[in-house]
């Protein structure tokens, strides 16, 4: 079980992590919400809550509750730029189906 980073989202979680000038890493997780049923959570962590699920990629924590590990186990976060467009994308292997826009998911 893990989840990882790609070399483009550590180095723009480090970036954003030196202007903030705090933080070990991001979390991830799931809601139930969006038009396919599910949609991701991500934020950046300055402190590892005690349920956390930790996994090292690229030199940064990423931080999952275990409710949401099943969900994106293997899952890639990674930035992207598209034309003027940039921003994460979840490269989930447990994804079956996405919402047209990407920001919603179902297993």
């Amino acid at each position: 079980m893990s989840v990882t980073l790609s070399a483009a989202a550590a180095r723009h979680i480090n970036k954003f992590l030196a202007k903030r000038g705090k933080g070990v890493g991001v979390r991830l997780g799931v809601k139930t919400t969006g038009c396919s049923g599910m949609a991701y959570k991500l934020e950046y962590a300055d402190d590892v809550d005690a349920d956390d699920l930790v996994f090292e990629s690229q030199g940064l924590k990423v931080l999952v509750d275990p409710k949401s590990l099943p969900y994106i186990d293997g899952t890639e976060l990674d930035f992207v730029r598209e034309g003027l467009n940039e921003g994460f994308k979840f490269n989930n292997p447990n994804a079956k189906n996405e919402c047209g826009c990407g920001e919603s998911f179902n297993v």
